[in-house]
């Protein structure tokens, strides 16, 4: 398995960008799974895993990375193709980056309410932030290098403890106006 495969082609933004595809994708970085395994953990039927995996292979996204013999059956277990896929074409994508990140906060916001609802302090396992600055292209692409080595790192800690982790990071043209040039002695 590679470390990171960049992505390049629209069919696989179109791919990835679904959600049972993008949990299959997730429950995949953590070991190599069978259909059987993937819809008893995600509760579809195998037929309808089967038909997301096959999208997500014919995608380049995963493929088989081992067989066993089970009776007179051969399980296949299927594996990412990468550890880490970077999206680097949200446009192949139209709408599903968006997607993404309402699903993301969807879930962030539930388990705050969850959290609030039992008392629980979640300042401690939450943090998303936003900030809006100007700044030259040149420095955009150097915070984007040093991000998705951040996620890398993320991604290869060993799997321990009992709470699954996400981390989600965009960087991208904001729609937050400039104050005007002041013109006079205080400006």
């Amino acid at each position: 398995m590679r470390d990171a495969l960049a992505l390049d082609d629209p069919a696989q933004y179109r791919a990835l960008f679904e959600e049972t595809r993008q949990k299959i994708v997730s429950l995949l970085s953590e070991r190599a799974a069978t259909i059987s395994e993937l819809a008893t953990t995600l509760g579809k039927p195998k037929g309808t895993i089967g038909h997301h995996v096959q999208v997500l292979a014919d995608a380049g996204l995963v493929h088989v990375v081992r067989t066993e013999k089970v009776r007179a059956l051969e399980a296949k277990y299927w594996g990412r193709t990468a550890r880490i896929f970077f999206y680097e074409r949200i446009d192949a994508a139209v709408g599903d980056g968006q997607h993404l990140l309402e699903s993301a906060a969807a879930e962030v916001g539930r388990l705050e309410a969850a959290a609030r609802e039992a008392g629980t302090d979640v300042e401690g396992v939450f943090d998303v932030n936003r900030r809006d600055v100007r700044v030259p292209g040149e420095r955009v692409r150097e915070f984007r290098e040093r991000l998705a080595e951040l996620l890398v790192e993320f991604a290869e800690e060993p799997r321990d403890g009992d709470t699954t982790y996400a981390v989600l990071y965009g960087v991208f043209p904001s729609e937050l106006r400039q104050l005007p040039t002041r013109g006079g002695a205080d400006s």
